[in-house]
């Protein structure tokens, strides 16, 4: 464990790549959850979407747990970072998803999903945190 105090949900952890949890496993969880949010928007009404920004928060921060993967100076996570079976298994399927163009790209637009909840369904208590 990091020495720091890690920061509040929904961030994993600090600066560092995880030395627990690998790249694959924290793209599938970002990948679980936010198709499982998206699904679940497709079918309420946006006055109840705000129900589901956690979870997209949620996805967002284990997105940008994948980008700590990634060298300084490189493009992509390396093939060495994938140790768990799930990781290597995701990995193995599709390696052009963990370029850092790709996950830009991901991050981006579910940080988008995240401004458009707070657009079109705002938390009942208000008070949302702005979207970074």
């Amino acid at each position: 464990m990091a020495a720091e105090i890690p920061p509040p949900p929904p961030a994993f952890g600090g600066p560092e790549p995880s030395e627990i949890i690998d790249p694959g496993e924290f793209a599938a969880v970002a990948s679980d959850v936010s198709r499982r949010a998206g699904l679940e928007m497709l079918n309420s009404p946006e006055s109840e979407h705000h129900r589901h920004r956690g979870a997209m928060a949620y996805a967002v921060a284990a997105i940008e747990e994948v980008q700590k993967f990634i060298p300084p100076g490189q493009d992509a996570v390396p093939a060495s970072a994938f140790t768990s079976e799930v990781g290597k298994a995701r990995y193995e399927r599709d390696p052009g998803k963990f370029r850092r163009d790709i996950l830009e790209i991901e991050l981006r637009l579910t940080r988008q999903i995240l401004a458009d909840i707070d657009e079109v369904s705002p938390s009942p208590g208000g008070g949302l945190p702005p979207v970074t």
